[in-house]
Parts: structure tokens; C-alpha cells; sequence
């Protein structure tokens, strides 16, 4: 247990504030709950001056808190240790969890503790959970929540209904992380699980779920009732009708892919053990119902099958909907591998020698890469030297699988994970590093100029960002940041919210109040032809942005002109995710 949890702080809390929050949601999470901090608002999250209704208030109140802390700005200069530590802590819940779920209950004779250390590391070294484990938003929040809810409700089942009520609980908590999606995807495990065990009657004695969902309903719904109250038609329908039901019958954001998916995820989020996952998946599936405390494996393809369909029905689709899976697909994998299967396994390692063969060709397809934000990216990732050391760490871990096979070792999926553990310290991380300095700190240069100058004013001048839209701007420029496209519309659109939007921090002004304002453009859009020829006064650069100070009246001129053109400002429609 000790080496689990030693292991699980290593992988997500390691450095985790050495580097800035990751454009482009991350800081939308951040100012939210530095917001909440500061004016003493916790109903409600708002961002840059407008509520903020995508997501419950549980991950925002998580960092709310840090953000409280006395001389919180001191010891977290970034603000990233405040905004990522939700999301790293509930990964390493998630992760022991699983390690002490497999100790209490072992699913084999063969040396149950490796096998749950196993299970821990399998979910922890996905490359989801590396990734969301160390960014802030709510999807690790949402899957530590959910799979220690589903984690203890199984226990239940599994003891004849001791603590019954201890999986409902926490199943409260799932739904003011992220909604009612908590709830269908339990209740879609559970209906799964009960037809192939064939137990109704058993599994609803154990788990009493009308009780149970009341216990839910306790902890969740004294926020939603509180919200609808003070903000009322629009909170229901942004976050029920937007959030919830649109995101589920239709595509938005683009974020549109086709039915299978959700099986390619599958696939590449368990790399190299995918095959050891499948054939989990495929064991846990068929074959007489177990008895209800060696039934864990069978309860875990049920919970990844779950949310293999329930997204796979959704119109729309993105990788990070996967997250509620791998906690069990870390079991499978664990559980597949008690067995040790020879083809499995050679094929585990034999995946692990392709990965290492492609990052050894880093050479031949990093140049390949074209990165708009960041230009010189090909070149620092080879100069780095970061991509061989990764091709080590995957050719020692398919040695390390061969050489524990032949032996008959029981711990040969530990052999192969403990150098992928290597390659979060010795790759993953300075790469991240690296991504920020060419991508997020531009903007943090730019956002401390803007602080430096509006210091030195009576009255600060509004602030617009066109063209690549980075939140970050705003989280690290502490005022409200004017968000507009780079296209002819974008311009006609900040000339007239510039006169006319009001927002929380933003008062509209005339030209002859506020006859400058600063303006953050990218390189790019500052060459299309509707920027050009603004005389603005450039007060700083740093990457591929320039911050300017721009006449309003040029500004104002520059849009009469487009829109006597037939250029529309269409700032004024509907947008549900505004910021």
C-alpha cells in the first residue's frame, strides 16, 4: 500500500505546479474558482465577468479552497498547484482504491498484492489519466468520484450489504462533480451486472438503490435547487439543455467523430496492454456467474462496457469521456494477467518494442509536426533528447516482459510497468515543461505587461484578445478580457461590446471615456488585410503575440467601414459557452 501511494505522488503531484495552466479550459476552471475565493461567492462559478454554467460546483469549491489559503499566491505563483491538486489527488484516491479493493478482496491465490499494485499502476500510467490526472478541469475529479462510488457499492454487493450506503454517498458527490451523467453510467454498471450474474434479487437486497439514490439525492440536490432559484431559466437551460441533453443528442464545439470511437480509446488508452485489457474484457464477459466476492472482474468489464456504450450513443465525442472507464480497465488488465497468458503477453511486449521503435524514429516524423502556436517546436522537442530517452523506457519495459515470462515470474506486469513509471519523470514531465514555455508562457508575459501597465493607470483601459483565444490571458491579467475571432465579424463585434456589452468588471464606455484600449493579436491575424493599416502602438511581444495599444476611433472607423461592406456583428447571438 505504502509503494502505491508512494508511486501515485510521484506521478501527479510531482512538479505539478512547475509549470502554467494548459489553454484552453483549464484556466476557465481556475479564474472560476479563484473567483469564488475572492468575493466570497460560492453558489455560483463566473468566469471573466459571466456565469459559468457548464459544470457543478464541487471541482470549482475543491479549488476555491487552495485558492483561500493564506499567502496562496506566494507559495503557488502559477496558481497551478491550487487548480491542478483536485484533479492529482483524486487520481491517487482512484489509484488506491483499486490497490485496496484487490487486498481485501483477492480475485486469486497468485500474490494478490502485486496484482493490486498492478491494478493501481495499469489505471495511473494511461495516457488519459497522466494527462487529466494533471490538469484542471473536472474529468479526474469525476472519475475518482465515480470509481470510488462504483468501488464501494460492488464491496457491498460483494459482503452481503455491509455499508450499503457508503457507495450512494459518494455517488452525490459524482453528481456535483459533473451531473446526472454519474448516475446513468452506475445505473447502466449495475443493470449490465445484474443480468450477467443473473442476481437481481441479490444485488438489490445488497444495495438497497431506492435508499440508496435518496442518499444521493441528499448530498446533490441542495445545490441545483439553490441554483435554479437564484439564477433560474438561464442555469436550466445552459446546463440541463446545453450541457446535458444537447451534448448528447447533437454535436457541438465540432467535437464530432464517428460510432466506433470510443473503441480506437479504448485501444490506444491502455497502451502497451491493451491486449491484456481485451482479454479481461472478454473473460469478465462470459463464463458461469462467480460467486458475488470473486464477481470483481466481471463487475469491471460491465463498468467499462457501460461507458464504452453510453458514449458511444452520444452525438457528441471527445477522448476525455473515456476517463470513467480506466479505472476499470485497470482491473481488467491486473486481473487478465494473474493467468499470464504466453500470446498476451508477447503481445504486450511486442507493443511496447513498436512504441519504442517509433520514438527512436523521433528523427524521421518530428519535423513533420506544424504547430501554428508553436513554430520552433520540431526543433526543441529533438534537441531535447527527451524522445530517446522515451524509446529506453518502452525497449526496457518489453525486455524486462520477456525476461519475466521466461521465468515464470508472477510480477512480470510489474517488470513492464516500472519503467513506463520511468518515463513520467524522465520524459513526460520536461516535455510538458517545454510545451509551456513555447505555448503558455507568451501569454504570461503579456498578461504581466498588461498588469504592469494598468497599474500605472487611474483608470485601467479595457482589454480584447482576437484571433487565438487564450483564457489564460485573463486568469493572469486579473480583469475582464474581451474574446473575439480573427474574421471581418470579430472586429465590428469588439467595436461595438467595447460601447455597448456589460458584464461583471466591464462597464461600457464611449470613445471620448476610453479612447484606447489594449488589444493582444497573434501574428497571423495581424496580417489579414481588416487589421492591417490600425497604427497601433506595439508595447510588447513575446512568442507569436504582440500586445498592442490601439485607437478606438481607428477601431470604430475600421468596423463602419466593414459593415457598410455587409460585414454582420453577431455578438449578440445566443452563445452558450461565451466567456
Amino acid at each position: 500500500m505504502l509503494a502505491s501511494l508512494a508511486l501515485g505522488l510521484l506521478l501527479f503531484l510531482w512538479q505539478l505546479g512547475a509549470t502554467g495552466l494548459v489553454d484552453e479550459t483549464p484556466p476557465l476552471f481556475a479564474a472560476s474558482a479563484r473567483a469564488m475565493a475572492e468575493s466570497g461567492d460560492w453558489l455560483i462559478p463566473r468566469v471573466n465577468g459571466l456565469p459559468r454554467y457548464d459544470k457543478p460546483p464541487l471541482v470549482y469549491w475543491a479549488m476555491g479552497v487552495i485558492y483561500a489559503l493564506p499567502g496562496q499566491s506566494q507559495w503557488d505563483p502559477l496558481g497551478t498547484w491550487a487548480a491542478r491538486l483536485p484533479s492529482a489527488l483524486a487520481t491517487v484516491v482512484a489509484m488506491q482504491a483499486l490497490v485496496l479493493t484487490l487486498l481485501r478482496w483477492p480475485q486469486g491465490r497468485r500474490q494478490p498484492s502485486r496484482t493490486a499494485l498492478a491494478a493501481g499502476l495499469a489505471f495511473a500510467l494511461s495516457p488519459l489519466v497522466l494527462l487529466w490526472g494533471r490538469i484542471a478541469v473536472s474529468d479526474a475529479l469525476l472519475t475518482g468520484t465515480l470509481a470510488l462510488s462504483l468501488l464501494l457499492i460492488w464491496q457491498s454487493y460483494a459482503s452481503a450489504g455491509q455499508r450499503w450506503w457508503a457507495g450512494w454517498l459518494v455517488l452525490g458527490l459524482a453528481v456535483l462533480t459533473k451531473g446526472p451523467v454519474a448516475v446513468v453510467l452506475l445505473g447502466l454498471t449495475l443493470l449490465l451486472f445484474a443480468a450477467l450474474q443473473a442476481d437481481w434479487r441479490g444485488l438489490v437486497g445488497s444495495l438497497r438503490p431506492l435508499r440508496g439514490l435518496l442518499l444521493t439525492a441528499l448530498v446533490a440536490l441542495p445545490w441545483y435547487g439553490a441554483a435554479l432559484v437564484v439564477e433560474g431559466g438561464p442555469f436550466w437551460r445552459s446546463f440541463f439543455g446545453y450541457h446535458n441533453l444537447q451534448r448528447f443528442t447533437s454535436v457541438v464545439n465540432d467535437h464530432q467523430a464517428p460510432w466506433w470511437f470510443f473503441g480506437l480509446v479504448l485501444v490506444l488508452a491502455s497502451l502497451p496492454l491493451t491486449p491484456l485489457l481485451l482479454l479481461g474484457l472478454v473473460r469478465g464477459l462470459r463464463g458461469p456467474a462467480p460467486a458475488p466476492p470473486l464477481s470483481l472482474q466481471r463487475f469491471a468489464a460491465c463498468w467499462l462496457l457501460a461507458v464504452l456504450l453510453f458514449f458511444s450513443a452520444a452525438a457528441t465525442k471527445l477522448p476525455s469521456y473515456w476517463l470513467p472507464a480506466t479505472p476499470a480497465a485497470g482491473l481488467l488488465i491486473a486481473l487478465a494477467a494473474q493467468r499470464r497468458p504466453r500470446l498476451v503477453w508477447r503481445l504486450c511486449a511486442l507493443l511496447a518494442l513498436l512504441l519504442a521503435v517509433a520514438f527512436a524514429a523521433a528523427p524521421r516524423w518530428v519535423p513533420l509536426i506544424v504547430s501554428p502556436e508553436m513554430p520552433g517546436l520540431p526543433e526543441a522537442l529533438l534537441a531535447s533528447g527527451r524522445p530517446a530517452l522515451a524509446a529506453v523506457c518502452f525497449a526496457l519495459a518489453a525486455v524486462l516482459a520477456l525476461v519475466g515470462w521466461r521465468r515464470g515470474s508472477a510480477g512480470v506486469l510489474l517488470a513492464l510497468q516500472l519503467p513506463l513509471v520511468l518515463f513520467v519523470p524522465l520524459v513526460l514531465l520536461p516535455l510538458w515543461q517545454l510545451g509551456d514555455q513555447l505555448r503558455g508562457e507568451p501569454v504570461r508575459r503579456l498578461a504581466a505587461a498588461v498588469v504592469e501597465r494598468q497599474a500605472a493607470r487611474a483608470t485601467p483601459e479595457p482589454l480584447a484578445m482576437v484571433g487565438m483565444l487564450k483564457p489564460s490571458l485573463h486568469f493572469y491579467g486579473r480583469q475582464v478580457v474581451i474574446y473575439e475571432g480573427a474574421e471581418p465579424a470579430g472586429l465590428v463585434n469588439l467595436a461595438e461590446r467595447l460601447a455597448s456589452e456589460e458584464r461583471q468588471g466591464q462597464v461600457p464606455s464611449s470613445v471620448e471615456q476610453q479612447p484606447q484600449l489594449l488589444l493582444v493579436i497573434d501574428a497571423d491575424t495581424a496580417e489579414r488585410d481588416h487589421w492591417r493599416g490600425l497604427d497601433p502602438q506595439v508595447l510588447d511581444q513575446a512568442g507569436i503575440y504582440r500586445l498592442w495599444r490601439l485607437d478606438r476611433r481607428r477601431l470604430e472607423q475600421r468596423a463602419a467601414e466593414l459593415a457598410l461592406s455587409g460585414v454582420r456583428a453577431d455578438w449578440r447571438d445566443p452563445r452558450p459557452e461565451r466567456y
